[in-house]
């Protein structure tokens, strides 16, 4: 019986823009008629989405799905690393957490989920007409080959064919290609079926000779130069690497990197208002005190995170801010940061203990293995707008301030609101998405919202499919995929 078109996209190393590249794709196909669903055998990623049934995938493999006009499904991403401390990252398969593992342990282990990859690819292949999967940074890893679901052992045991994306605008992109073709073994360079280039800028017809040179010293057929999309930047980004400032006019947000910032997709809708200086604030820097508001994000790993906040004297900075009037937002491990101690008497994201938190809202949060992953609506207590999004979090959060709530979801009621009404949390990701709140919550800052978020995101995953469109061969691409 004949095999559903599949086609891996790896890459000659991480963030050259896969992620950005299947999306595209997806959208591209779809508009053509497909059935497309995108695939990624193991990401690693903080930021996670939630899928209908309550499992975790990839942020990208949501985007990718959303990309196709498809519901994300856990078999999108069967293994998700989700990176916490010393204790090593999160294991996530098929949408619900395996164990916790350091890397030499996840690594002596990783053959075992070879099997629920397959299986989730092959649940797949019998609903779609053609599967885009994505590599996890570069199968010139060569020392990370043996027991590989990611690149080329995932690729080889599905027999799905591949072709690599190279970043010219980070440099050495022959060098790239080239050293990837020099260091596979003969059986893992007969799955790759040609490249491509990815963010140039300028003229393409400028890299003809390096284009010769690449085939050249490959023999991979080339299937375009892919132009600089600068629509990309409305995308949600992969990972915490294009985790980047506004638009540098406009009122100040501060927003302090986390070690382990998690799920900064919520930072998104707010960058994108012209109106909005969303500024990240890296370790090193004080807070700004013209800020007008502070947003704490989410965190893979709180308590360290709390710790090296104060560690920074973020904390002062923040204490200072609010005395000047001004407003501060916690999302998820931000809002628990807020509280007056953050408790993990199991070790669940570090070593067992508590620590004191910011002593801006009057709560406390006790971690647990328990896990919330569901999606809900509900309304802004204070003004009954209505918002949607997503929980993912570890443990529970009660006090006196949670008998003002600051969101009513699906029954039940969510966050906390200081007395004086300047210090907010909440434990809802994708709040700032709805573009509802967000008008009233600048207004409340003195800010016009003017972005209607899903609409933008929507426009440019519809030009992307068109860019690649214009600068890609994808019948070259849908042939290869077909020839599996």
């Amino acid at each position: 019986m004949a095999q559903t078109p599949a086609l891996m996209i790896q890459g000659t190393g991480s963030n050259v823009g896969k992620s950005v590249i299947v999306a595209g794709l997806c959208r591209l196909l779809t508009r053509q008629g497909l059935k497309v669903l995108p695939f990624k055998p193991q990401n690693m990623s903080n930021n996670a989405a939630v899928t209908i049934d309550g499992g975790e995938i990839g942020r990208a493999q949501a985007l990718q799905a959303q990309a196709a006009k498809v519901a994300p499904s856990v078999h999108m991403n069967p293994v998700l690393l989700k990176p916490q401390t010393d204790v090593g990252s999160q294991v996530v398969v098929q949408g619900k957490v395996w164990g916790t593992m350091k890397a030499a342990e996840y690594g002596a282990r990783k053959t075992e989920l070879m099997t629920p990859v397959l299986e989730s690819f092959n649940i797949l292949e019998s609903k779609a007409d053609i599967i885009l999967v994505e590599g996890a940074g570069s199968p010139a890893e060569i020392n990370l080959r043996t027991g590989d679901i990611a690149n080329m052992g995932f690729a080889s045991a599905a027999h799905v064919p591949v072709v690599l994306c190279a970043d010219i605008d980070r440099g050495g992109v022959i060098a790239s290609v080239v050293g990837t073709h020099a260091l596979l073994s003969p059986d893992d360079l007969a799955l790759v079926k040609g490249f491509f280039i990815n963010r140039f800028r300028g003229e393409p017809s400028l890299f003809d000779d390096g284009l010769a040179e690449i085939v050249t010293h490959t023999g991979w057929p080339s299937f375009g130069v892919i132009p600089w999309f600068d629509q990309a930047r409305h995308l949600p980004a992969e990972d915490v690497l294009g985790l980047a400032d506004g638009s540098g006019e406009g009122l100040v947000i501060a927003v302090p990197r986390l070690g382990r910032i998690a799920n900064f997709e919520d930072l998104d809708p707010l960058r994108m208002e012209p109106g909005v200086d969303l500024r990240i604030i890296e370790p090193g820097t004080p807070l700004p005190p013209y800020a007008a508001c502070v947003i704490l994000p989410g965190s893979k790993a709180t308590i360290a995170d709390l710790q090296a906040f104060k560690a920074e004297g973020w904390d002062i900075d923040l204490a200072a801010h609010v005395r000047r009037g001004g407003y501060v937002v916690g999302l998820c491990g931000g809002y628990q940061m807020l509280g007056r101690s953050v408790a993990d008497p199991g070790g669940v994201e570090g070593a067992a203990g508590s620590e004191p938190g910011l002593g801006l809202l009057d709560v406390e949060t006790t971690l647990s293995d328990d896990k919330t992953t569901t999606f809900t609506k509900g309304v802004h207590e204070e003004t009954g707008t209505a918002v949607e999004g997503y929980e993912i979090h570890l443990g529970d959060t009660q006090g006196p301030d949670r008998q003002r709530p600051l969101l009513a979801l699906d029954g039940r009621t969510d966050g906390a609101v200081s007395s004086d009404g300047q210090v907010m949390g909440t434990y809802l990701h994708g709040l700032f998405a709805s573009d509802a709140f967000r008008k009233v919550f600048l207004e409340r800052l003195g800010v016009r919202a003017s972005v209607a978020y899903q609409t933008r995101v929507e426009a440019a995953l519809d030009g992307l499919a068109d860019h690649l469109a214009d600068h890609l061969d994808v019948d070259g691409l849908l042939a290869i995929a077909r020839s599996r």
